[in-house]
């Protein structure tokens, strides 16, 4: 009887070092793919058009995104366990580490999905629970991620980092906190806990407009004194459409299920505090919309003037996705409150344009990662 020899430890080393090297360069950066990915289901579901087969289809894509978050969180621990160095200094990095608010908005914008699309798979209440685990973490994960960056502003040197449009990264996660923590609301049950969740949204939603507000007039004063960024970093001038798109979506979204959570009539005054809430969230929907249009033109002229003279890929690219996504879901709550149907056809051309991004995207993304390219280019 012969046996096989043996498998020699030494044939191994290669693809343990090859492994082991790309795991080096697992920076937050990564959690992008999953909210770019996450953003095109959950826009979806509201979207005011019917078209066949839509459901199943971002059905699908949230299912990729949830697969997509724990492959890329395995990765980013396994970063952090084996290149604990590396990771220290991305995290002390001026643009790096204001992507630390990724991983908040993926997670969360996973769980959304879930009560979007999950409870048709796991039953509703199964459905709320992981969404509510999942927007319990990421939240604690958006607030210590803007806390960090205020830290960072008031002890270094340099305020934290150039103002690049990727510190806008740190500071929408609580803002996705309010429009995605709106969907819960309805599914709890004691009145008191539904009202205090509601109050604390607002309250999320209050602190990512500060900050958010604060970082975006540095980011455009720096735009408009220096210049734009570095070629590769061109995408990320969409990241400020995000704060937009995502704000306009919490307003409204929240100002609709303060109507319906104050119709029990609380006391005298529950009625009229409704109503101004959800009348303050239309108008802020039409005021910020507006800006929102004038930084989508800016965003479009510049990329396409980048693209003109070659625009080499990175995982900046998946900036085309989530602010796009959250323009699709800010103008759909805006078209259902106002009831303009041109600003829900206005919706309908911007999912188009997410779709299409997101597989142009998603492709080269794949493409990078099985060529070597990405994450050693990420």
């Amino acid at each position: 009887m012969t046996t096989a020899a043996p498998l020699r430890p030494t044939s191994l080393e290669p693809v343990v070092g090859h492994t082991r090297g790309r795991l080096a360069h697992v920076t937050p950066n990564w959690f992008t793919t999953v909210m770019g990915t996450g953003i095109v289901a959950t826009s979806a579901a509201t979207l005011p058009a019917h078209v066949a087969g839509l459901h199943t289809v971002a059905t699908v894509v949230w299912a990729v995104a949830s697969l997509t978050l724990l492959a890329v969180t395995v990765a980013f621990v396994a970063h952090w366990s084996l290149h604990r160095a590396q990771a220290r200094r991305y995290l002390d990095h001026g643009v790096v580490s204001h992507f630390y608010g990724a991983p908040a908005m993926a997670v969360m914008t996973v769980g959304a999905g879930t009560l979007l699309f999950g409870a048709d798979l796991m039953g509703t209440t199964t459905a709320v629970r992981v969404d509510a685990m999942l927007w319990t973490v990421g939240t604690v994960i958006g607030v210590v991620a803007v806390g960090f960056v205020v830290a960072r502003l008031c002890t270094r040197a340099d305020r934290g980092g150039a103002a690049v449009p990727a510190r806008m990264m740190s500071v929408v996660a609580p803002m996705v906190s309010a429009s995605t923590g709106a969907l819960l609301v309805p599914h709890i049950a004691d009145a008191d806990l539904r009202l205090a969740f509601l109050m604390l949204c607002y309250l999320l939603f209050g602190v990512s407009f500060v900050f958010g507000t604060a970082t975006a007039f540095v980011v455009y004063r720096r735009l408009l004194r220096v210049g734009l960024p570095a070629r590769d970093a061109v995408p990320t001038v969409w990241i400020p459409l995000g704060m937009i798109g995502q704000s306009i979506t919490a307003a409204i979204t929240l100002g609709t299920v303060s109507r319906g959570e104050f119709a029990g009539a609380r006391s005298v005054a529950s009625g009229p505090v409704a109503a101004d809430l959800h009348t303050a969230g239309v108008a802020y929907g039409v005021v910020v919309g507006t800006l929102g249009i004038v930084a989508f033109a800016v965003s479009a002229t510049v990329t396409a003037r980048a693209a003109h003279s070659g625009l080499p890929f990175s995982l900046t690219w998946w900036s085309f996705t989530f602010p796009i996504g959250t323009c699709v879901t800010g103008a759909t709550a805006l078209g259902t409150a106002t009831g303009v149907g041109a600003i829900h056809t206005t919706a309908v051309v911007l999912y188009v344009l997410l779709f299409s991004a997101w597989l142009v995207v998603a492709a080269r993304t794949v493409a990078g990662i099985r060529s070597g390219a990405l994450p050693a280019a990420a």
